[in-house]
This record gives structure tokens, sequence and C-alpha cells, in this order.
């Protein structure tokens, strides 16, 4: 069953086809393999396309000394989505998914959670029940499950959850269902000096405890929605404990608020999947620099699963229409991408 969620439940919850893009008109599979100079095949795990091409181009145009689209390297800023972009997002948040397992781990402690809501519901796998409850139940929800923990206690538990979770459809560790060949892009972006960061509407520390060793980016070029937290000296023993309010949420408007904000540079390339990426597209189409916006399509039904505008998760609507009026890529999951998972290598 796939949930519903508007981006303010997303985050509280989280604290948290049939047309053809411009980018893929008239496209053939390449001859050749695309490679940078040396050689060597920069993107493995994506086919051949027009999209794989144009990526290795716009890289080698900013990147030349020389070139009328050469972009310094301070202002070589590239911006990831997460969820939907880097990893699944199906059939909800994997965020979602640490928030009931927490919930599921501490019930033994909490007897009067089975007959109590939203517990109840957490606790029996209802997740209909679950979403009748509200904005007052899911904010319980998060207050158990997130809040209440200074920040070693739920970066360990995040870590934790991490390396052991297994995905309910997919029945692998939600870390392993990272896409390859997006892990490849950032890897060629960052041997090209680009700085890569991630702008996620994801909660900020739940990424921080794991993204860094998954994906390659450092903690401190993280971005992603946070609740308040409170700093106490304990008598010599400093520490953060997070609060049940919210702080910032870092979706769709709030994503190039956030770039500022953190950043303070405009992204030359930007790389989301959904509709609340589409403003950090907007924001980077506007650099004066030569810039790049890619789209990630979930076309592939057998390897991944096939959405786009009608999705509970990750809707696909104006973000679509906009970038095939501005003919931005859009990278196509079935016929862009060999391979999706690391494990399928």
């Amino acid at each position: 069953m796939l949930l519903k969620f508007q981006p303010l439940i997303f985050f509280i919850l989280c604290l948290n086809i049939a047309c053809t893009s411009p980018s893929q008109q008239g496209e053939l599979q390449t001859k050749k393999t695309d490679t940078s100079s040396t050689g060597k095949d920069v993107l493995p795990s994506w086919n051949n396309t027009y999209i794989k091409k144009s990526i290795i181009d716009y890289v080698t145009a900013v990147t030349k000394e020389g070139s009328p689209d050469f972009i310094p390297v301070a202002d070589r800023i590239a911006t990831f989505d997460n969820d939907g972009t880097l990893w699944s997002e199906q059939p909800a948040y994997f965020q979602l998914f640490y928030a009931l397992d927490k919930i599921k781990a501490l019930a033994p402690q909490h007897p009067e959670w089975k007959t109590r809501q939203p517990f109840k519901a957490v606790l029996e796998n209802n997740m209909g029940e679950l979403m009748k409850q509200g904005e007052k139940g899911l904010l319980q929800v998060v207050a158990v499950s997130h809040a209440g923990m200074t920040t070693d206690e739920f970066d360990l538990s995040v870590k934790q959850w991490i390396d052991t979770a297994q995905h309910p459809v997919k029945h692998k560790l939600y870390k392993e269902l990272v896409y390859q060949p997006m892990l490849e892009l950032i890897q060629y972006l960052q041997a090209n000096q680009f700085k890569v960061f991630i702008v996620s509407g994801g909660g900020i520390d739940f990424m921080r405890a794991w993204a860094e060793n998954v994906y390659g980016i450092p903690k401190d070029q993280i971005i992603g929605s946070s609740i308040k937290m409170k700093y106490e000296y304990n008598n010599g023993n400093p520490t953060i404990t997070k609060l049940p309010e919210l702080d910032f949420i870092d979706d769709k408007d709030g994503k190039p608020a956030g770039i500022a904000k953190y950043i303070g540079r405009k992204p030359v390339f930007a790389a989301g999947n959904s509709d609340g990426d589409l403003q950090m597209l907007q924001w980077t189409a506007s650099n004066s620099f030569k810039n790049f916006e890619l789209y990630i399509h979930h076309t592939d039904s057998i390897r991944e699963w096939a959405y786009d505008r009608k999705s509970h998760i990750g809707t696909f609507d104006k973000g679509w229409d906009e970038a095939i009026a501005k003919q931005w890529a859009i990278a196509d999951m079935k016929n862009d991408w060999r391979i999706i998972y690391p494990f399928e290598k």
C-alpha cells in the first residue's frame, strides 16, 4: 500500500511512460562507449544513450581550460536530492520505516501502546489507521522515534538501523538500495572538482549518520529538514538534545532557500526526481554559468518501480512539464541505466 504524504506530513513522519522526454527523442545507442580523456568509461552503469553523452559533454565543456563554458572550481557546485534520486523511495520513504521500527523496538517498555493510538496502528502495521490519526498522531510518532535523544544517541540509533534493517519488498538492506549509476555520477563530478551536496527533504541528522560512507559526500555537505535542538552543559558533559519542534523543511521552495543559507553559491548542476525538486532545478537553471538540470524518471517496474504524475510518493507532474518545456535532461531508468543497484554488478 502506498502512503499519501504531503511534504509537511512527510517531514513530520520522517524527522522526517507514456511520453518521451525531449532529451531522448530520436535517441540511438552510440556505437562507441563514452569515455574520459584517459580512455576509461566514466559512467559504466549508464547505457550509451543521449543522456550519458550529454552529461559527459557538459562536464568536459565546463572543466576544460580555455573553453567558453569554463567554470572556475569554486563555482562547480552540484546538488542532489536523496529520496528517489540517490536511493529508492517506495513504497514509503525509508526514514518512515526507521521511525516505525523505532516505535516497535521501544514497544516492550510501553505495554500501554497495544491499545493506544497511534502506536497501536504502528504495532499492527495498519498504515490506514495510522493515517487516520492525523497530524497529532504523526507528531506523537515523531516525538518518540526521533526527539528526546541526544545527537550522539540518535546517530548511533540510525547507524545500527541502516546496518541491519531490510526493505520489506526488496529484502535487501536499505543502504543497498542506492543507485549505482548515481554513485558513478557523483564520483565523476568529484573527480572533475565539483563540490557535491545532498539537498533533501529528509532529516539532516538521519542522512548524516550513514550517507557519508555510502555516497562519499562529507557530512557538512548534506542539507536536509531539521528539528530544533537544545544544548546543555550538564556539569562538564556537553550534550545536544533533539526537540519535538520543527526547525526547517528542506523541500520545494525550501531547497533553494537552504542552498542559499548553507552553501552560499548557486549550483551549476542539480539532480532530482519529483516536483519537490523543481524549485532547486529552477534555481540552478538561473545560474549565469552553463548549467545542467537532471531528472530521474522511474520507469522500470521490474528492477525498481514505475511511477510519475499520479504517484503518492515522488510525484513527478509539474516537474515533468517544466523539464519538457525547458529541455532539461530526463534519465529513463529502464532505458538509460544498464544496472540500478550495486549488487546487480
